[in-house]
C-alpha cells in the first residue's frame, strides 16, 4: 500500500504534494548517481504517490548542476544526488561555484563502489608488487587513463602514485568510453575502473585486475585481493554516492527523507539490484555524511597538493 504524501501526514515534515520532488544529478544519463537517482526517484514516487523527476544538468565535472542544486529553494521539493567528486572539486578548483559543506544540509549516503586497479595484458604484469617494481625501474614509461582530470578515478591513481612512490603518465579521457576502449585496445596501459566494469574486461582476457582500492574486498570479486593486503597499506578510494538538500532545510524534512531513504536501502530488491550495478547499500544518520564529506575535503586536498594537480 501507498504511503500518503509527507504534507498529509500530521506529525512529519511539510513538503507540497502539489508539486514534483526534482532530484538533481549534475552528471550524465547512466552514469552511478544517474542510476541511484531513478532507483530512489521510483521507490520515493511508489511510497508516497507523488511525481518524482530526474533532472540531468551534466557539465564542468559536475560543478553546473551542483551550483543549480544548492541555489533551489531549501523547502524539500529538490535534493542533490552525486558522487564524491563533489568533494575532490573543492580543491581543484580557486573559484567553486558552492561549499560542499556549507551549501548544503546531508541526507545520507547512498551507496559505495570499488575502484579496480587494472592493466592491460601487455604490460606483463601479474600483481600489484610485479606493476611497483616495474613502474620504479622505468619511472614514467607506464601510462594511465582516466576519464578527466580531478575525477575519482584520476585522484585514486595519484593517490597510488604516492603511496607506493612510482611515478606513471597521466592520459586523460573526455569521460570513461574512450578512457576504457583504450585500455581494452592496449593504447594506455593501466587504469583505475569500476569493478563492475573491470570485472566483464577481465573475464575475456582484456585486462588484468591486480587489486581493489577499498578497505576490503569487494563482494563481487572475492579473489582480488585489496591494495594493502598486496603492499600498499592505508588506502581506500571507494566511491560513494551521497543525497543532499540546499543549505536551510529544515531538519525535520532532512530526517524524513533521511528515515525514508534507509527503509528504501533496506530492502533486499533494492540492495540486489545495486549489488548488479557493483554497488553497495549503505544509508545511516545525515551525520554520518557530514563527517565523511569533512574528511574527504581534506584527504583530497592533500593529494591534490602533493601530486601538483591542477584543474586543467
Amino acid at each position: 500500500m501507498a504511503l500518503a504524501p509527507l504534507s498529509a501526514r500530521p506529525g512529519f515534515a511539510q513538503i507540497s504534494s502539489q508539486q514534483p520532488i526534482r532530484l538533481n544529478v549534475p552528471f550524465s544519463p547512466g552514469t552511478g548517481p544517474d542510476l541511484l537517482a531513478r532507483l530512489l526517484s521510483e521507490e520515493l514516487r511508489q511510497r508516497w504517490n507523488q511525481p518524482v523527476i530526474v533532472e540531468n544538468k551534466a557539465g564542468a565535472s559536475g560543478n553546473i548542476g551542483t551550483e543549480a542544486a544548492a541555489r533551489a529553494a531549501p523547502d524539500g521539493q529538490s535534493l542533490l544526488v552525486t558522487v564524491n567528486t563533489f568533494v575532490m572539486n573543492a580543491s581543484l578548483y580557486r573559484a567553486l561555484p558552492y561549499d560542499p559543506e556549507k551549501s548544503f544540509a546531508p541526507i545520507a549516503e547512498i551507496a559505495t563502489g570499488a575502484l579496480a586497479l587494472v592493466v592491460h595484458p601487455s604490460l606483463n604484469v601479474n600483481t600489484l608488487q610485479e606493476l611497483i617494481t616495474r613502474a620504479r625501474s622505468k619511472p614514467g614509461e607506464i601510462n594511465y587513463a582516466s576519464p578527466g582530470r580531478g575525477t575519482p578515478q584520476h585522484l585514486a591513481m595519484e593517490l597510488f602514485k604516492l603511496t607506493a612512490q612510482v611515478k606513471l603518465t597521466h592520459i586523460p579521457y573526455p569521460g570513461s568510453a574512450g578512457a576504457v576502449k583504450d585500455l581494452a585496445g592496449g593504447h594506455v596501459s593501466a587504469m583505475f575502473l569500476p569493478i563492475h566494469t573491470a570485472l566483464p574486461l577481465a573475464e575475456v582476457g582484456q585486462i588484468r585486475i591486480l587489486a581493489v582500492g577499498s578497505k576490503s574486498r569487494a563482494p563481487q570479486a572475492p579473489n582480488v585481493p585489496t591494495l594493502a593486503e598486496a603492499g600498499v597499506a592505508d588506502f581506500d578510494v571507494d566511491l560513494w554516492y551521497g543525497v543532499l538538500a540546499p543549505a536551510g532545510t529544515p531538519k525535520a524534512i532532512v530526517d524524513r527523507y533521511n528515515a525514508e531513504f534507509n527503509t528504501i536501502l533496506n530492502q533486499p530488491n533494492v540492495r540486489a539490484l545495486l549489488d548488479k550495478q557493483g554497488l553497495i547499500a549503505r544509508g545511516g544518520p545525515p551525520d554520518q555524511l557530514a563527517a565523511l564529506i569533512a574528511k574527504d575535503r581534506l584527504r583530497w586536498a592533500k593529494v591534490v597538493k602533493d601530486a601538483e594537480i591542477t584543474s586543467e
